[in-house]
């Protein structure tokens, strides 16, 4: 096994993809957390559908991806924020607004404009679709997302749990939110070229969900959320690449098989 790992590692492509795959994983399982729990998990999935709009349009254009691709999910984020705060459209509905529409644009842009063959794979995922500048960029965020949850580890504890007492104690819980659906959607475009813009929200959603099966303390299921992810997402890329699977796929059935698993153990720990 060790043998087989220092043959993959040897291929440029395969450590970029590994090395993404993890980063972007930690991040996720960080955020998903916090997503979870304030009930807005499925944003990933809406802005992940923004990105396929935005990569469609990017390349009928014949322009850089990441250079349209972030700003516009960025820009998303925050109407999507405002939107569901501010309006009688709420939650999920907004989400699925937003959703549906991008993904439909993407897909018309791209039949219009004989790309779908190059669009697939920011649908499902691809090792080979990792770039070093993709590496690079999620190498800075991760280290930017790490940063902000060791420094605000405590106002995002609060406006994860009780949003309107934080701000009673003078929190900027807008600010905060903001900067966490930022952090999100530039996640999500990080992670479009090797999971597919189809599969990300499952990795915002089950390493957070397989961590509250076991602990109950916030920072217990963030620490478990993150290993949990980074393992599975390093698992899921391995098998993918042994077994000739597409990759994103295979990373959200690990994490489906660690959920299975942490729920088996903790309904033994209840006992």
């Amino acid at each position: 096994m060790f043998q087989i790992l220092q043959e993959m590692v040897s291929y440029s492509f395969l450590t970029r993809a590994l090395v993404v795959g993890s980063l972007v994983s930690l991040c996720a399982a960080l955020l998903g957390v916090t997503l979870v729990l304030k009930k807005y998990a499925m944003i990933g999935d809406g802005l992940s559908h923004v990105g396929f709009g935005a990569l469609a349009v990017a390349s009928a254009l014949n322009m850089q991806p990441l250079y349209v691709t972030i700003p516009v999910v960025v820009i998303a984020a925050f109407f999507l924020l405002r939107i569901s705060e501010n309006s009688a459209i709420k939650g999920d509905s907004a989400i699925a607004l937003i959703s549906s529409g991008s993904l439909a644009i993407g897909v018309i842009v791209a039949s219009v404009n004989g790309t779908n063959t190059d669009l697939s794979n920011y649908l499902f995922g691809s090792i080979l679709s990792v770039s070093k500048k993709d590496e690079i960029i999620c190498i800075a965020v991760s280290i930017v997302v790490v940063l902000i949850y060791i420094l605000f580890y405590h106002r995002i504890f609060a406006i994860t749990f009780d949003e309107n007492f934080a701000k009673a104690t003078g929190t900027r819980t807008d600010m905060y939110n903001l900067l966490i659906a930022v952090i999100t959607a530039v996640i999500i475009v990080l992670a479009m070229n090797l999971v597919g813009s189809l599969l990300i929200s499952a990795l915002i959603i089950f390493p957070a969900l397989s961590a509250m099966r076991i602990y109950k303390r916030f920072s217990a299921v963030i620490i478990c959320s993150a290993i949990l992810s980074v393992l599975c997402a390093f698992l899921g890329i391995i098998v993918s690449i042994l077994g000739g699977t597409p990759v994103g796929s295979t990373i959200v059935a690990v994490d489906i098989a660690a959920f299975l698993v942490t729920s088996l153990v903790g309904k033994l720990l209840e006992r």
